[in-house]
């Protein structure tokens, strides 16, 4: 009879990656760089899989997943490279390959309680582990908002509701002016000859992204905006009468599919480790909205 450790790290989680998903991503792990044999990447992986969707310490992730600082400097070692970034990217490109993005964003964003173990980092990294420096911001996606210390998700989402882009803010940030930013960082290749994609067909956007310098904005680059104007604004028009112009146009049918993105966040936050943010780094914290992306891009 094996030992119970032995046992235990033979029976597979329910959310660690299948053979399928595996295949998929394998090629872009990196190699160690040292002329040594790193633990087995796939096992680092579910390891982080694991604790992302419990939510728990890191000191609790079982045994069958490998040393908890494994798992963590793992963590920061991919983070500070780019890794999960581009493991995002490259399952897009398959699903652009396969012509299954569908090219109606929508946009929004959902405020997370921050932990308070979540406060505290070092303003300088941590001496001793090169690269920490790099991932340091100024205040970290920290903010106070009327929840109390807390960040902000921003997404933009394809019509599924699959996540493109993903950005953080503290939490008392406001809406309107990562409008653009996340459009900027939308770049979705294909493996074939040509330039990535940029720009959606559509913006659907509820009404705190709703101003005219927005309008303007997305006109200029082509880009078809559906949201609703604010009521001030709408007054405002009104009180300049024809030198105000007219009412922005508004389709109420397309509107009705701007709902993907708040779903999306209902799937994210089925990720405990997301719900209440823990991680000290904003870098760190982002790269587990990535990680759970990609889970939702894999299924």
């Amino acid at each position: 009879m094996f030992p119970a450790a032995v046992a235990c790290r033979s029976v597979a989680g329910r959310d660690d990656l299948t053979d399928e998903q595996w295949d998929l991503i394998e090629p872009l792990m990196p190699s160690s760089g040292r002329g040594g044999q790193w633990r087995n990447h796939r096992q680092v992986i579910d390891g982080i899989l694991w604790q992302l969707r419990t939510g728990a310490p890191w000191r609790d992730v079982p045994e069958r997943y490998g040393p908890w600082k494994t798992l963590h400097e793992r963590l920061r070692r991919w983070t500070a490279g780019g890794t999960w970034d581009r493991i995002l990217e490259h399952v897009q490109t398959l699903q652009a390959d396969a012509g299954s993005i569908e090219w109606v964003f929508s946009i929004g964003s959902s405020v997370v309680r921050a932990h308070q173990h979540s406060a505290g980092a070092r303003k300088k990294g941590h001496p001793g582990r090169p690269g920490v420096e790099d991932l340091v911001e100024p205040d970290e996606a920290l903010g106070r908002s009327r929840g109390g210390l807390s960040t902000k998700i921003h997404l933009a989402t394809d019509a599924r509701g699959l996540p493109v882009v993903v950005l953080l803010t503290s939490g008392q940030a406001g809406d309107n002016p990562q409008l653009l930013r996340l459009l900027d960082r939308v770049r979705v290749n294909t493996s074939g000859p040509g330039r990535p994609r940029k720009r959606p067909d559509c913006v659907l956007a509820d009404r705190a992204y709703s101003s005219p310098s927005t309008r303007r904005a997305l006109r200029a680059r082509r880009i078809r905006f559906v949201s609703p104007e604010k009521k001030d604004h709408a007054a405002h028009r009104l009180r300049k009468g024809s030198r105000g112009g007219r009412a922005p146009v508004f389709d109420k049918v397309a509107y009705k599919g701007r709902n993907v993105v708040e779903r999306c966040f209902n799937r994210l936050k089925q990720f405990r480790g997301l719900a209440t943010r823990y991680a000290k780094r904003a870098a760190y914290y982002r790269a587990l909205v990535v990680i759970a992306a990609i889970a939702l891009w894999l299924r």
